[in-house]
């Protein structure tokens, strides 16, 4: 076998093992924790024998052990369960707010590596000057705020003082009545919800194109080959067009992955502006005791998470021979 496909099948094989770890620590860890979702009835009220009937419904009556395995016997037959809170599919509530989530994330995280990429380029060509302080120390700085933190600050400047955005949601209440799923996502009503939060996610994250892409360039820029593109006459733009095709490579192979975490770490951003996105869904889960929902959540982000450097490792296998493994 040669080292390539030795590399991708040990690879994919940690991959899968990986994912069947993170599946095993989720149920154990939420299932381990003091109380479950009747302890929210017992609260409002609800008597003991209620609450009994409802927990041998579940099987939450059952040791720990029996409902791993049954949990892994329904997975594996693509049944995710049913929320205990919401009485519905795991998979039919949750689809439509993965949904969300990623036509939130995956535009703004795109626009931000591409907006971020001309930054880092452009600082890393003047290091030293104006240009780059001017360009880099605002990334940085918005960078450094919590989340939630510039997203309440955009609500007051943009929604509070100034009353340009919606404070919250996604739509406003009447907008999405008699319509098929797809079509609010088209309506001016979306878009003015989504100016808000897709800053709110492009301000957290410029930050890490930016400067994967300006320490980059800075290192092509000191390379045989720059230099000798510089003493030939080629103008500078030519000669910036060329830096940054090379120092692009950290920049493409780091997106697929923030891309992915971004994806569970916009929890703060969609609890601020009410975006009924898998991190607001989490929320929500976490406070219900929804079991199922909750466990169903963080393995997708989980697998987002794996899969992505996942996909990251093979594409460096492809280009890079060093980091394969020898037969």
């Amino acid at each position: 076998m040669s080292s390539l496909k030795r590399y991708f099948a040990v690879r994919s094989a940690q991959t899968v093992v990986m994912l069947f770890l993170v599946l095993t620590a989720l149920f154990v860890l939420f299932r381990s924790m003091p109380g479950d979702f009747t302890t929210q009835m017992a609260a409002a009220g609800a008597n003991e024998a209620a609450l009994a009937r409802i927990r041998e419904q579940w099987g939450l009556n059952e040791p720990l052990y029996v409902q791993y395995f049954e949990y892994i016997k329904n997975l594996l037959r693509g049944d995710l369960g049913q929320s205990p809170v919401y009485r519905v599919d795991v998979w039919e509530f949750v689809k439509l707010r993965m949904f969300n989530t990623f036509i939130l994330v995956a535009p703004a995280m795109t626009f931000t590596y591409l907006f971020g990429s001309v930054v880092g380029t452009i600082a890393g060509s003047k290091r030293g000057g104006l240009l780059e302080r001017i360009g880099i120390v605002p990334v940085i700085t918005t960078g450094s705020f919590p989340a939630f933190f510039t997203s309440i600050v955009l609500i007051v400047v943009f929604a509070d003082w100034f009353n340009l955005f919606p404070t919250s949601g996604m739509l406003s209440a009447t907008s999405a009545t008699g319509l098929e799923w797809w079509e609010p996502y088209l309506s001016w009503d979306f878009a003015h919800h989504y100016v808000l939060p897709f800053t709110a996610v492009f301000l957290r994250y410029l930050f890490i194109p930016s400067l994967i892409m300006r320490t980059s360039v800075v290192e092509v820029m000191g390379q045989d080959h720059t230099e000798y593109h510089r003493l030939t006459g080629i103008s500078p733009t030519k000669r910036l067009r060329h830096v940054a095709k090379h120092a692009s490579l950290p920049v493409i192979t780091i997106y697929p992955v923030s891309l992915a975490r971004a994806l569970g770490g916009v929890v703060l951003i969609e609890t601020v502006f009410n975006w009924p996105g898998i991190g607001f869904t989490l929320v929500e889960a976490v406070l219900g005791r929804d079991y199922p929902v909750v466990q169903f959540v963080f393995f997708i982000v989980a697998t987002f998470v794996i899969l992505s450097n996942f996909v990251v490792d093979l594409v460096y296998g492809v280009i890079d021979p060093r980091i394969r493994i020898d037969d």
